[in-house]
């Protein structure tokens, strides 16, 4: 056994290959699907945060009623700070945006008529407190993508 070569087992640099290969399909595939994953999870935070404010403007709505305030709403009553949007109404307020990130909520409109515009990843969506209804005033189809409560 003196002339016999010792076998060595290891990887062929074609199997290296191989393997590289495979691994680089496979991430090309899914970095994708986690960027589209994010943003519908900010998308759902957003249909989440907008529905909370609608019953929160039922609600508050409803215990005036039964007070015998018959006042609506108005920006100051709704809500914001410095930092945050719908401190009047919610009891974790969302974060209100002070430059120009996305995921935030800005506040506009004239007190009687206020605007809330959320900054999302498939851009602005504009929501106005208006007939006593909290409703999304941007175009159809961006309203389509965040709800079905369109007024035009």
């Amino acid at each position: 056994m003196v002339g016999m070569a010792k076998c060595r087992k290891a990887f062929t640099m074609v199997e290296l290959v191989f393997v590289i290969v495979v691994i680089g399909i496979l991430a090309a595939i899914a970095i994708p699907k986690l960027a589209v994953t994010r943003d519908d999870a900010i998308i759902t935070k957003a249909i989440n945060t907008v529905a909370a404010v609608r019953s929160a403007i039922a609600t508050e709505r409803s215990k005036n009623i039964l007070m015998g305030n018959y006042d609506d709403f108005n920006k100051t009553s709704i809500g914001y700070t410095a930092n945050q949007v719908f401190t009047g109404m919610l009891e974790y307020p969302v974060e209100r945006c002070t430059g120009s990130e996305k995921d935030c909520w800005v506040v506009g409109g004239s007190d009687s008529q206020p605007t809330y515009t959320f900054r999302g990843p498939t851009g602005d969506v504009i929501y106005t407190y208006k007939n006593k209804k909290f409703v999304c005033t941007s175009t159809e189809a961006v309203c389509k993508v965040y709800d079905d409560h369109h007024v035009d």
